[in-house]
């Protein structure tokens, strides 16, 4: 694994960021431990979401995913848990029948899954590979939120080829 350090400017304050240039296999699961995955060769690359649906899915000021290519996740163990809700406009939210917690989905009908980072097992290993490279809906962020300063910013969702660039993937169905 190839590291780098990176200055990062803060409020006047210097910090050094360790990123990791290589992609890892990480894995990941639900609070009760009944769904478990895999991504291979994880890039590391996140975007934040500050729509409304993602605040309020997540309970949070906004909702942390990742991009990747079905044939890069694969199901450890609980794919029968997972119970999945689609709102008309195409929103999705797959979950765990026992816990609760959210779970990877089908991105609409790409050959891509949405993932959502805070199902990610991040151990001290792979403390360096996140980067976020977008932020999503930043009009719609909570008064109360911070919105992070890195990754492309958009006002509300760019077109899915354009998300799909930042995460070096092309959009094929």
């Amino acid at each position: 694994m190839v590291v780098v350090l990176v200055m990062v400017v803060e409020e006047e304050a210097v910090v050094e960021v360790e990123k990791c240039t290589e992609e890892v296999n990480m894995k990941g699961s639900c609070l009760c431990g009944g769904i478990e995955f895999e991504i291979i060769d994880f890039s590391g690359k996140i975007y934040q979401c500050h729509c409304t649906l993602c605040r309020k899915q997540g309970g949070s000021s906004s909702n942390t995913g990742t991009i990747v290519p079905k044939s890069q996740l694969n199901w450890l163990s609980g794919e029968k848990l997972i119970k999945t809700w689609t709102k008309d406009t195409g929103f999705t939210s797959s979950f765990c029948i026992c816990c609760g917690s959210l779970v990877p989905n089908a991105l609409r009908k790409l050959e891509y899954y949405w993932v959502p980072v805070g199902a990610l097992d991040n151990d001290a290993t792979h403390q360096g590979i996140f980067q976020i490279v977008a932020n999503l809906y930043i009009d719609s962020s909570a008064g109360w939120a911070l919105v992070s300063p890195n990754g492309a910013r958009y006002e509300t969702m760019p077109e899915v080829s354009e998300l799909l660039v930042l995460f070096d993937h092309q959009l094929h169905s």
